[in-house]
């Protein structure tokens, strides 16, 4: 569909909760098409609606080296977690920012896809942490939040977080 611009922080909006998804129509496959044309005019491996500024629980991700693989995860639930991993992290709504964040590598985790079909998935590695990180984002969390308070204000001391304060809560 279209390519739209990613939020950065400090916008308001990325502290925002999203909302589940309820009708699955074609403003949803819309919503999906511009994720996807989005996250590949990216270095990214993932994005969610509330990126666009879409507060809907909507996410993609594509791992591969050729944008063959793409995912999408509406609605998605993470039912187990498992093997932390210390791992390097980056966000599109956070230019130049690279930081070791510690998550799980393993997570089964049930969503809807993009036609309101139901499933079930198990993900590893890198698939994992990413869907972690795009599933912060649906709850107003950004991957900084999960430093070190001393890593976070030495960001904000150089202006590389300016603004990212505590999520919002849910109404």
């Amino acid at each position: 569909m279209a390519v739209k611009p990613i939020l950065e922080v400090p916008d308001p909006r990325l502290r925002e909760v999203a909302k589940p998804v309820t009708e699955f129509d074609e403003s949803v496959i819309a919503l999906v098409e511009d994720l996807r044309d989005t996250l590949y005019t990216t270095s990214g491996i993932g994005l969610c609606a509330p990126q666009l500024g879409d507060l809907r629980q909507v996410l993609v991700m594509d791992l591969s080296d050729d944008h063959s693989d793409l995912q999408v995860f509406i609605n998605p639930v993470i039912h187990a977690r498992d093997v932390l991993g210390m791992i390097e992290e980056s966000c599109l709504s956070i230019p130049d920012v690279v930081e070791r964040v510690v998550r799980p590598t393993e997570v089964d985790v049930s969503a809807v896809d993009q036609f309101g079909k139901p499933f079930d998935t198990h993900l590893s590695g890198m698939s994992a942490v990413c869907l972690q990180h795009e599933m912060d984002h649906l709850a107003g969390r950004l991957f900084v939040d999960r430093l070190s308070l001393f890593r976070r204000l030495l960001l904000r001391a150089t202006g590389k977080i300016a603004g990212a304060g505590a999520p919002q809560q849910a109404a």
